[in-house]
């Protein structure tokens, strides 16, 4: 078979574009080439990807290919991606094509086999923490592409389950394959908790979230539950000294120049560390040295943070909606993101119990075994067979 993957999402192929979809394809990728000899290979990148980041993906059974450079890119992407990308696709007789991320598009006028790979349905879940504009054109690009391909891989069975809702999808045409996670991505980086936490200016104990600065993951409860834990932990019976800090690890996302102000508003300015993006290397003291880790996220397509979070065996506190429950499985304390309440009572849970927090650990360490990259890639390498026999 000769196989198309849509790989113009990785803009970094030499450091694996560390978050999200970007990570997904990079991953999928390299193991797909690693455990298939037998089958070929083309992979788009974007033009702005330079030649020499890509050589490591070089195999017998592998061609590297551009979409080409156009003008049409900045002024009418829409002309850009029918015209140049169909071109582009049509020209390499593909017996399938794989879009690993729906906003990857698909041009509407490609015919061939195609399949796409569906991470969250958050506007369509959660729309009202998302900016109106962009909510629209992703809900457009979603159905198109859902609605186009002849096979959709979903990375959760919750995900699934809002395909199959949102778009009337045939459950049959909707394959799980979970997300793999790379443990050694995760062992000892080298770098010393003492430079880690001068780095970020943290002095004391901490609660850790890790996420991009946004209304979807629950940032201003997140904040209130963490005020009502301190208010609650001043007078704790054991007289466990009330010291924890909240360090808000994660790129700014949507509304992120509002959140310092108000925590600042709600008087925990001084006990909220903002660290901005953290570097790979810096993640797993980051983790490893927290007290716990929270996500009270609003919609998470899979969670991989929860995963990071079991691999460092750092206690983890989660929500208990969309894929939460099934990728945390019993390894995490579960809550409900919208009782405040509710959060402020696992993190006292977790506080004041060091028994709890080595159960967890445990747990956290079990439940990360469900997730490789081999097996996802073999997965999904089956989905690709199927099409042969078709």
């Amino acid at each position: 078979m000769r196989i198309g993957i849509d790989a113009r999402i990785i803009l970094n192929p030499e450091k694996g574009d560390a978050i999200g979809a970007g990570h997904y394809t990079y991953q999928l990728i390299r193991h797909l080439l690693e455990i298939d000899q037998e089958n070929e290979y083309v992979l788009f990148f974007d033009f702005r990807v330079r030649e020499k980041d890509v050589k490591k993906f070089a195999r017998p059974n592998v061609k590297i290919k551009f979409y080409p450079f156009s003008d049409y890119k900045k002024y009418l992407p829409g002309a850009y991606n029918e015209i140049l990308g169909t071109a582009t696709l049509v020209k390499e007789k593909l017996d399938i094509l794989h879009t690993t991320s729906p906003m990857s598009r698909i041009p509407v006028s490609y015919r061939g086999k195609t399949i796409v790979t569906v991470h969250d349905l958050a506007v369509y879940k959660v729309p009202d923490v998302f900016p109106s504009l962009a909510a629209t054109k992703t809900r457009a690009v979603l159905n198109l592409m859902t609605s186009k391909a002849d096979k959709i891989i979903a990375v959760s069975e919750s995900t699934k389950k809002d395909v199959h809702e949102i778009f009337k999808s045939p459950e049959d045409k909707i394959k799980v394959i979970y997300s793999g996670f790379d443990k050694r991505l995760f062992e000892d980086s080298g770098i010393t908790r003492e430079r880690v936490l001068e780095k970020y200016g943290i002095k004391d104990r901490y609660i850790l979230f890790l996420g991009t600065l946004e209304p979807i993951k629950n940032v201003v409860r997140l904040f209130e539950a963490y005020k009502l834990f301190r208010s609650s932990c001043k007078n704790n019976k054991e007289n466990i000294k009330c010291d924890w800090k909240l360090v808000m690890a994660g790129k700014k996302g949507w509304l992120a120049k509002e959140y310092k102000q108000i925590a600042k508003d709600m008087g925990i300015g001084k006990d909220v560390i903002f660290t901005g993006y953290v570097i790979g290397d810096d993640l797993v003291p980051l983790f490893k040295n927290a007290d716990f880790f929270v996500l009270p996220s609003l919609y998470e397509g899979f969670g991989t943070t929860v995963l990071e979070a079991f691999a460092t065996g750092t206690p983890a506190i989660v929500s208990n909606v969309s894929s939460l429950p099934e990728i945390a499985g019993d390894a995490a304390l579960f809550v409900n993101p919208l009782d405040v309440q509710n959060i402020a009572d696992a993190m006292a849970q977790f506080a004041y119990n060091e028994n709890l927090k080595n159960e967890y650990r445990e747990k956290g360490k079990k439940q990360l075994e469900k997730f490789n990259w081999e097996k996802c890639a073999r997965e999904t390498l089956g989905v690709y067979k199927g099409f042969k026999k078709s």
